[in-house]
């Protein structure tokens, strides 16, 4: 019966969104007055506070005849993406005037581009306390309406509805919510879909409530998403993975699978002397705090009850969050004692141990340490799927969320086709750390999997094409 009124509704809402979908074609003129009303509120937000390299206000460039073009990106992993396409784009076009409006934190990612001058992040931005989670718990969706969610949202709308009066054509990069803004915005857009995989319900068990509704559909998209996506507006669809793609064109989207761009910019290290005599696990905490904090010490205690014949090399690859202070700190707390640097070719900024265990603490590390680890501990996001993807098994441990929570760590591992497997105890987290540094055949399996499910690199560049002939030439 529940299964039936899901199904039930998804027919209704897809019903309804057309209906609106017509309303707001006929009220389109009276409401770009409104919104040209709405102008001088909106611009102070930050957009006409961001100046280019010759220091005229980014929203005066496109006066001067640049070509300009707007990404959304709605959340962290998704702005890893959006920077890496951005970067191709740039390269193939350095005359476009590339604009990115960051709808979850500060944009951090963005960074580089900015202080290179040129990217503009632009538009109002928040930090919320769920880090972009709220969909996942009650109690940091109520947090996140405290701090603002209602009133940031409506502003971004806002932004973006400007930004599609004055000329901008836009890449929206995520679910829903920018997909909802580039069409509603009435220019046109390019979509990148992103945390959806058709894997995470072919995969696995298959037995779950949702995983019959998402048969019934094709796709794990929705009725409402696909109708946005075959607007007019819309010029080209790209999907993570070639799967996913074909259960959208079986609704008439034209969706393709150009690559990964999660799996672009590594290189491979040779890994130094010092640590070929270890078993290297590589550990990822996440970056949202305190979550990341508690699941640091979680794992490490689960680390404790690990038996191995062969002494281990924890390599703790962090982002700015959570700090060294926060993590040197925990270690000292748990029995770790420092001691000098080793190697400063491996990139540690500190050195640790305690017992035959020794941890290394090394900021912005990953791409490094990622080709050197034999497995991974990893309680993260977009991390954990390119350590898989570069032929690493992992193990994880979630906790009480907000993001790293079972249901989430477990439709990550059918997202991945079991390559990260999640454990609900201490115990059982140490079991599968001893299994796969016994089994060297069962880590090259694995491997050899991940990186197939996770797919080659050479995304961000054929995305980047893709933008750039169906909407720019």
């Amino acid at each position: 019966m529940k299964l039936a009124t899901r199904y039930t509704w998804s027919i209704v809402l897809g019903r309804v969104f057309k209906k609106i979908k017509r309303v707001l074609k006929k009220a389109a003129p009276r409401f770009e007055l409104g919104i040209k009303d709405l102008q001088s509120s909106a611009l102070p937000l930050g957009h006409a506070a961001v100046r280019s390299s010759d220091g005229t206000p980014s929203v005066d460039r496109i006066s001067r005849g640049n070509q300009y073009v707007l990404f959304i990106s709605n959340g962290h992993g998704e702005d890893l993406i959006s920077w890496r396409i951005l970067k191709e784009l740039h390269k193939l076009n350095p005359t476009l005037a590339l604009e990115v409006l960051p709808l979850v934190g500060e944009g951090n990612a963005f960074q580089t581009g900015v202080d290179q001058e040129w990217l503009v992040k632009t538009g109002p931005s928040i930090s919320l306390p769920s880090g972009g989670f709220s969909n996942q718990s009650f109690r940091g969706l109520l947090a996140d309406l405290m701090a603002g969610l209602f009133s940031i949202t409506w502003k971004q709308w806002i932004y973006v509805r400007w930004a599609a009066l004055n000329g901008r054509k836009i890449v929206a990069i995520g679910d829903l919510l920018p997909l909802f803004f580039a069409w509603s915005s009435g220019a046109s857009y390019s979509f990148i879909g992103t945390p959806k995989s058709d894997y995470t319900w072919i995969s696995g068990p298959g037995n779950s409530l949702s995983d019959y509704y998402h048969r019934l559909k094709g796709t794990e998209w929705e009725p409402w998403e696909w109708e946005l996506m075959k607007s007019s507006r819309c010029k080209s669809v790209a999907m993570r993975d070639k799967l996913t793609a074909r259960g959208l064109r079986r609704h008439g989207v034209l969706a393709k699978a150009l690559g990964n761009p999660m799996m672009d910019g590594f290189e491979h290290f040779s890994c130094p002397k010092y640590l070929q005599k270890y078993r290297r696990v590589l550990l990822l905490c996440g970056s949202r705090m305190p979550e990341a904090r508690d699941s640091f010490k979680r794992i490490l205690h689960g680390l404790s009850l690990v038996k191995s014949s062969y002494p281990l090399a924890i390599l703790v690859a962090t982002s700015s969050e959570p700090s060294l202070n926060v993590l040197e700190k925990l270690l000292r707390e748990l029995g770790y004692d420092s001691y000098p640097q080793v190697d400063p070719n491996i990139g540690a900024h500190s050195y640790w141990h305690k017992g035959d265990i020794k941890l290394l603490l090394g900021p912005h590390q990953f791409s490094m340490w990622a080709a050197w680890s034999e497995i991974g501990l990893a309680n993260a996001g977009t991390a954990t799927e390119q350590l898989v993807g570069l032929g690493v098994p992992c193990v994880s441990l979630p906790g009480k969320g907000p993001q790293f929570k079972q249901a989430f760590a477990f439709r990550q591992s059918r997202l991945l086709g079991g390559v990260v497997a999640p454990c609900k105890t201490p115990e059982k987290f140490a079991q599968r750390i001893e299994l796969l540094l016994r089994d060297e055949l069962l880590r090259k399996r694995l491997g050899d999997f991940g990186k197939k499910r996770m797919g080659i690199q050479g995304g961000s560049l054929a995305l980047a094409s893709r933008i750039s002939r169906s909407m720019l030439d």
